[in-house]
Parts: structure tokens; sequence; C-alpha cells
């Protein structure tokens, strides 16, 4: 069974270049503070890795 991510994000994206405010669209997160469930895959954690400065990561059971 995959595992699932909560990510959040906990810094504003709006001083960040464009491929991460990108990136954090494309994982959902709009705002400060905003929170998304996300299956675990190479290609999310490839976009956390982008981002890993303006997000927290934690697994879901």
């Amino acid at each position: 069974m995959a595992k699932t991510l909560r990510i959040k994000q906990v810094r504003s994206g709006s001083n960040a270049i464009r491929k991460q405010q990108d990136t954090l669209r494309a994982l959902g997160l709009k705002h400060h503070q905003d929170e998304v469930e996300k299956q675990d895959g190479p290609a999310i954690r490839g976009m956390i890795r982008v981002v890993s400065h303006l997000v927290e990561v934690e697994e879901v059971d």
C-alpha cells in the first residue's frame, strides 16, 4: 500500500523564484499554512525537494 504524505506550507512562496512558486501550485498549495495530502511517489518527492525550505512533510497512516 502506498504511503500518504501530508504537506504543509510553512513559509510564504511570494518571494521564491518562479520555479518554486509553480511547484507549490502544482502540489496544490496556494497560501501560507495550506495543507494537502498526496500519495508518495518519485514525482511528489522531487517536487518536495524543490521547495523543501518552504514546506514541512509528514507521513500519514
